[in-house]
């Protein structure tokens, strides 16, 4: 996945997601100049930070 399609999937900033990038929180493979995510690994970080509401 590239970065745009996972900030619209997470509906943040492209920069959002490339600080998550940077910090190590989401792996992803950089492909050129840009960057590559495996949809698993988008699915585990949303899945870790998933809080059940009330």
């Amino acid at each position: 996945m590239t970065v745009a399609e996972v900030a619209q999937l997470m509906r943040v900033s492209t920069m959002t997601v490339y600080r998550l990038i940077k910090a190590g929180e989401l792996p992803a493979v950089r492909v050129g100049r840009s960057y590559r995510l495996r949809p698993g690994d988008v699915d585990h970080y949303l899945g870790d930070r998933y809080t059940e509401a009330g």
